[in-house]
C-alpha cells in the first residue's frame, strides 16, 4: 500500500464520518469507553474520524509505520462497530478497488 493509496482510504473514511454527521473528537486516552454504554459507539467513530487529519501529517512526514498502525485501529473499529465488512475493508485497501 503506497501513499497515494492511504490517503485515497483516508478520503474513504472522512467521507463515511461526514455523510453520517460523526463529529471529530479526541477521546482521553487514560478513559474506558467500557464505562459509556450506549454513547461508546459513537465516540469510538468520533475518536477515528478525528485521527485522520493527523494521518495525513503522518504520510506527508513519512512516517508510515505510524499511519498504518493507525489505519488498522481505525479499521478494527470499523469492523467491530459493524459499518463495513472484513470485505469490504481489505477491498479498500487493494490498488485501483472499488469503494
Amino acid at each position: 500500500m503506497n501513499n497515494q493509496k492511504v490517503l485515497e482510504v483516508i478520503a474513504i473514511y472522512r467521507a463515511y464520518f461526514e455523510e453520517r454527521n460523526i463529529h471529530k473528537i479526541d477521546f482521553p486516552h487514560t478513559l474506558s469507553l467500557a464505562n459509556y454504554g450506549d454513547q461508546a459507539k459513537e465516540m469510538a467513530l468520533s475518536h477515528c474520524h478525528g485521527m485522520l487529519d493527523q494521518m495525513e501529517s503522518f504520510v506527508a512526514e513519512g512516517r508510515m509505520e505510524k499511519t498504518f498502525r493507525w489505519l488498522g485501529f481505525i479499521q478494527g473499529v470499523l469492523w467491530l462497530t459493524g459499518c463495513y465488512t472484513l470485505e469490504e475493508l481489505k477491498n479498500q485497501n487493494r490498488p485501483n478497488s472499488a469503494t
